[in-house]
């Protein structure tokens, strides 16, 4: 083996040195990727084990300072969800399974026969998942509002709480309208109750929190956290308009019926549904939508009073003018010059527009010197009433424009 010169022996001695470096540091970008940045702290320390030991103490020290410091300071809204927390629950839609027999071979290619059967057996199974808000102890009962969606169709309801404990549920009132709920279950088992704030205060911008069950009870108690996009957004329906709540805090489903909370803790809207993609396709994040807690209020003391809603109503069946198409409107006596309104097609026998004089092929324009143009405008005007209130009834009839007194009825 021929001698190497002094020098050079000292470059290679270096290079491997370095190569050494860049192979740990290598493995340290490695590990920190597949288990996490604290993994980085454990090899960078072991590789610096050689450093002085005050500078190891002072680390340590700082370490322990911040991580107390952190405890206390975790999370603005941790107050105020540890006020629900115990009173939102996940709400379990039962059914009974439906078991079929034939003895006819045409049933197996989807043939109707008489012989065959279908019946439900008392077996029941879990069909869908919301949440729910326990809101009020009273008469050794606990009551929970929810959305009526998440109930709809059920052959019993359970309730599972906070300490994962699963007991049985009694529906107490449903209203579609609102899509609100009440269930009640014994109340040894509440723990605690949320309290309702003023949906009216609510402004653009304020921070929130949403707590329910999203993808069902295996999530129960997830928070999201978000801001009031709109306090008091209007929304059409199939049915109906709805004035809710607008925010950006992320709610999926399993989330109805959960709660829409303030930084002070109160319930200010019960979560029940989220905008995904628009009319034309484009896809939506950050859009949900939940009742104002002040109509809450007012229907969940009504369905627990009476077990439903009666609403004012006119007693007519309609159709807009807008969908009716032009060829048609002059053979319905329908004025040319009309470009909105309801088209009366059926009246109600002993109803509230009967009685008051309105008659078929009148176009209603305006109730109470507001526009109508479709049936959920007219609605959300007659909602505002109650049963036995007089509006006023603008129509249009054989091209002239007159008003009618009517006294609302109920459904």
């Amino acid at each position: 083996m021929e001698n190497q010169d002094p020098n050079t022996q000292k470059r290679v001695n270096e290079k491997k040195k370095s190569n050494n470096i860049l192979v740990k540091t290598a493995i340290v970008g490695v590990v920190a990727g597949l288990i996490g940045g604290g993994a980085s702290y454990a090899v960078l320390d072991h590789m610096n084990q050689n450093s002085n030991s005050d500078a190891q103490t002072s680390i340590s020290s700082t370490s322990t300072k911040l991580s107390k410091s952190s405890a206390k300071t975790s999370g603005t809204m941790t107050s105020a969800y540890n006020r629900v927390k115990g009173a939102v629950v996940s709400v379990i839609n039962q059914k009974r399974q439906s078991s079929s027999s034939s003895s006819s071979i045409y049933s197996l290619f989807g043939g109707d026969d008489d012989s065959s059967s279908s019946k439900k057996s008392n077996k029941l199974e879990t069909y869908s998942e919301g949440s729910g808000v326990v809101y009020m102890k009273s008469n050794g009962k606990g009551y929970i509002v929810t959305n009526n969606h998440v109930v709809s169709g059920s052959d019993a309801v359970e309730v599972m709480l906070e300490n994962g404990k699963t007991v049985k549920a009694k529906i107490v009132g449903t209203d579609s309208t609102t899509d609100l709920a009440v269930l009640s279950i014994d109340a040894k088992y509440v723990t605690q109750v949320a309290e309702f704030g003023d949906s009216k205060t609510l402004q653009a911008g304020q921070s929130v929190i949403a707590v329910g069950s999203p993808l069902g009870s295996e999530y129960a108690s997830t928070v999201t956290q978000g801001i009031i996009s709109a306090p008091s957004r209007t929304i059409t329906t199939s049915s109906n308009q709805q004035t809710v709540i607008q925010t950006d805090a992320a709610i999926n489903p399993g989330n109805s019926g959960g709660a829409l909370v303030n930084s002070a803790g109160q319930v200010i809207g019960i979560n029940s549904m989220k905008l995904s993609q628009s009319t034309d396709g484009t896809s939506v994040e950050g859009m949900g939508f939940a009742i104002p807690s002040n109509e809450v209020v007012t229907i969940v003391n009504q369905l627990v009073k009476k077990g439903k809603i009666t609403r004012p109503q006119l007693g007519v069946r309609v159709v807009a003018l807008d969908s009716i198409p032009d060829a048609y409107r002059s053979r319905m006596g329908i004025d040319s010059k009309l470009k909105s309104g309801i088209y009366i097609a059926q009246l109600e026998s002993n109803g509230s527009a009967a009685k008051a004089g309105l008659k078929t092929k009148d176009v209603i324009t305006k109730v109470d010197g507001k526009s109508v143009s479709d049936v959920a405008s007219l609605h959300s005007i007659l909602y505002s009433h109650k049963v036995g209130d007089t509006v006023t009834v603008t129509v249009n009839r054989n091209g002239k424009t007159q008003d009618v007194k009517v006294k609302l009825q109920g459904n």
